[in-house]
């Protein structure tokens, strides 16, 4: 993981996997999950979805091969939202302040 490069890491099944915002990563999720800007405002407004959370980590995760996102998905749940959410704002912020 490099903060430098604007990554963050979760813990997914008992392993730290790395969040990379790259570009296409972010397109990937703006694709699925509609405009970042929007997914942005729905966070403030405390409205953001788990699955747009578990969507952009999912696009952002360097995950283990073989990984289906099902399992990627409960993992995260399992952790819980509280221990999601610094990686979420790692994610954000560099989307709205880049590197």
């Amino acid at each position: 993981m490099n903060p430098a490069r604007g990554e963050t890491a979760i813990d997914v099944a008992g392993m730290r996997v790395t969040l990379r915002p790259s570009f296409e990563a972010l397109v990937a999720a703006e694709e699925e999950l509609g405009p970042l800007f929007a997914l942005i405002e729905r966070m403030a407004g405390g409205e953001l979805r788990l699955g747009e959370i578990v969507g952009l980590f999912w696009h952002c995760a360097a995950r283990p091969p073989g990984m289906a996102r099902a399992d990627f998905a409960e993992a995260v749940v399992a952790n819980g939202l509280a221990r999601a959410t610094p990686a979420l704002r790692v994610l954000i912020g560099q989307v709205l302040q880049g590197r």
